[in-house]
Parts: C-alpha cells; sequence; structure tokens
C-alpha cells in the first residue's frame, strides 16, 4: 500500500502567518512564546511553533485559544479575512 505524504505546497492551517506577524509584532522570539504558553497549560515548543507559522503543522482549538489570549487577539483575528 502507498503511503501518503504530503507536499510542500499543502498547508495544514490557516492561521501560521498571522501567528508568525502577531509574534513579531509583539517582538518575541519562538522559544518565548512558548514559554509564555506554558504558563497557561499549553505545551507547544519552539519547533512546533515554527512549523505552525511555516504551516506545516495542525493546530487544535485548545493551542488556538492559548495563543489568543498570551497573544492579545481574538481568535478571529488569526485568520487573514478578519482585519487585524
Amino acid at each position: 500500500m502507498k503511503r501518503l505524504t504530503t507536499t510542500t505546497t499543502q498547508k495544514h492551517n490557516m492561521i501560521g502567518s498571522r501567528l508568525k506577524q502577531f509574534r513579531l509584532e509583539q517582538k518575541l522570539s519562538q522559544k518565548e512564546l512558548s514559554d509564555r504558553l506554558e504558563t497557561e497549560a499549553v505545551y507547544i515548543c519552539r519547533g512546533s511553533i515554527s512549523r505552525i507559522e511555516d504551516g506545516s503543522r495542525t493546530v487544535t482549538d485548545l493551542e488556538l485559544y492559548g495563543l489568543s489570549k498570551i497573544l492579545g487577539k481574538p481568535i478571529e483575528s488569526f485568520f487573514k479575512e478578519y482585519p487585524s
């Protein structure tokens, strides 16, 4: 049976570019964001944040909620159609 693989152009989330934008606006490194998320019991390592930002990793609802809370942005703002 042939193994299913993803292509480099396939995105696994819709929020990666906005996450990176919001993180950089607050002058946070990926590691600093990871550490702040941990205070909210949301565990995303620095490498996973990188993969979310480049679209190669999915995001759970709990993770999105934590990102929203830490970055001070409404969840809707992570989606491109919503004004930032």
